[in-house]
């Protein structure tokens, strides 16, 4: 008998498995798609405290993302890395003296150790002014985070499963029944092969489906309702030859991000848009796309158009629902519910964000300490995640130690592989001794040996899942590229 069965395979559900699996419990993990299919990989992929948030009087919120994004910064640093904003100050919009309260906060609400302090920004004197409009001339700088978003989710599962729990992708919960005080539930993965198996208790963390696995697979009642917003995102060539991004203002009191995006692009988002249809279908729309383009049109000297935008994306946020009719008002922080009165118990999670996912799991163990033995403290805080070992957290020394370790492996490629794996690295390279070793190109920048670690260690098993959620490779890739590696993982199985 399992301890946890955990339904959902993005961020919280990871994170909760890792955490789990390290104080001991027995976790099974199941997840209907692939990890980080859905919300998780579709975020604005940075790790921040939520600066806006400030304006909702949220302080404990950003408080505690703020916390979370120095404990990230040292546990992951090849995936996760610090990165300058930079915010052009609009006069009509907000006055001078609210962005500096607001950043005096930022800087002050939590202990900052890695992340240097906000400061104002002449941009006749800094390199982020020659993409803006002559009329912007001043302007502020802060810290925030960037993170490889699906990436994180998989370590998090990697890690849970490194400590004995099991993982199961493609697997989706077809129903659970209490019996005698715990939960016999019905799995069945793609192929439509089912399986029972028995836990003590079940973590809903389903994301978007958490009110309908609660009503219609435990025939329970929801505690709590979800708002559904839809964010979206657009990708177009770089906009801007520098490493600081851009967060703008807009007359609807939201922000829209202008962020360096893998070397050769610029994403732009993101939109708050409330969502009624199929969560699994999401999709942008014309009206987010030429929205996005008017907000970046409205900043830079080149403008775009929907014609410039190269990929997109879009995820809906299982937001807990409250008084606000402005989806971007809506909190961003999380509720977990433990029922005990369902015949056995279940505990669901409602919001979050990913940037506190890791303190979210943290207190979901100490919900479940109410009804499961604990041995273990807290301990996902100080160690690393995999691949996350780098001497110092230099991750710039690190690439240089391993083009002197590897020195036939192409200097570009090494650097991505030490972005993506860390120290993993290692185990992609086993026994590797020229680039031919590294086996058949099979996309741009893709090797044979990338892809057999990948599927060997991380459950990709779909083109999508390497090039979009393992990788960003899909940007590089042509139809014909995708097809290709689409035939050759299907005839690999």
């Amino acid at each position: 008998m399992y301890d946890l069965l955990i339904i959902g395979g993005g961020i919280n559900g990871a994170g909760i498995a890792r955490d789990a699996a390290g104080r001991g419990l027995r976790v099974l993990l199941c997840e209907q798609d692939d990890l980080a299919q859905h919300t998780s990989s579709n975020s604005s992929k940075l790790i921040h405290g939520g600066l806006r948030y400030l304006e909702h009087y949220e302080f404990g919120l950003v408080r505690k993302a703020l916390q979370e994004r120095e404990v990230l910064l040292n546990i992951v640093p090849h995936i996760i890395w610090p990165m300058r904003f930079i915010m052009p100050h609009v006069a009509h919009l907000r006055p001078k003296w609210m962005i500096r309260t607001g950043l005096f906060l930022y800087d002050h609400l939590a202990r900052r150790a890695l992340l240097p302090a906000s400061c104002s920004v002449n941009f006749k004197n800094h390199v982020a002014g020659d993409a803006l409009k002559p009329s912007l001339t001043h302007g502020f700088e802060y810290s925030d985070a960037w993170v490889y978003d699906a990436r994180l989710v998989v370590l998090n599962a990697m890690d849970a499963q490194l400590k004995g729990a099991e993982i199961l992708v493609r697997t989706r919960l077809t129903q659970a029944l209490p019996v005698d005080g715990h939960w016999r539930a019905t799995l069945q993965n793609d192929a439509g092969e089912t399986r029972e198996i028995e836990a003590k208790v079940i973590v809903n963390a389903a994301g978007p489906w958490a009110v309908d696995v609660l009503e219609h697979k435990l025939d329970t009642r929801a505690a709590r309702s979800l708002r559904q917003v839809k964010g979206s995102h657009i990708i177009v060539r770089k906009l801007f030859d520098h490493a600081y991004a851009y967060i703008f203002q807009n007359s609807d009191k939201r922000i829209v991000f202008a962020i360096p995006y893998e070397h050769d692009f610029t994403l732009i988002g993101t939109t708050d848009v409330p969502y009624h249809d199929d969560v699994a279908q999401v999709a942008i729309s014309d009206e987010e796309t030429q929205y996005l383009c008017d907000v970046i049109n409205d900043y830079f000297t080149r403008s775009i158009s929907p014609a410039d935008v190269l990929s997109s994306y879009a995820g809906v946020r299982p937001l807990l629902a409250d008084q606000h009719g402005n989806p971007a008002e809506v909190t961003r922080d999380y509720q977990l519910v433990l029922n005990q009165s369902a015949g056995a118990p279940v505990l669901s999670i409602y919001g979050g964000k990913i940037t506190t996912y890791r303190r979210l799991a943290e207190d979901a163990m100490s919900e479940l300490a109410k009804v499961l033995p604990m041995s273990a403290d807290a301990w996902t805080a100080t160690q690393v995640l995999p691949g996350g070992d780098i001497p110092n957290a230099d991750f710039d020394a690190y690439v240089h130690a391993q083009q002197l370790a590897y020195p036939w492996l192409d200097a570009a490629l090494c650097r991505r592989y030490a972005r993506l794996y860390g120290t993993r690295m290692d185990i992609l390279l086993t026994d590797k001794q020229s680039m031919d070793a590294l086996g058949e190109l099979l996309c741009p920048q893709l090797y044979a040996a990338e892809l057999e670690y990948l599927r060997t260690h991380e459950w990709a098993r779909s083109a999508e899942d390497v090039l979009w959620r393992r990788t960003k490779l899909g940007l590089y890739a042509s139809a014909e590229d995708v097809a290709r590696l689409a035939d050759y993982l299907q005839s690999e199985v």
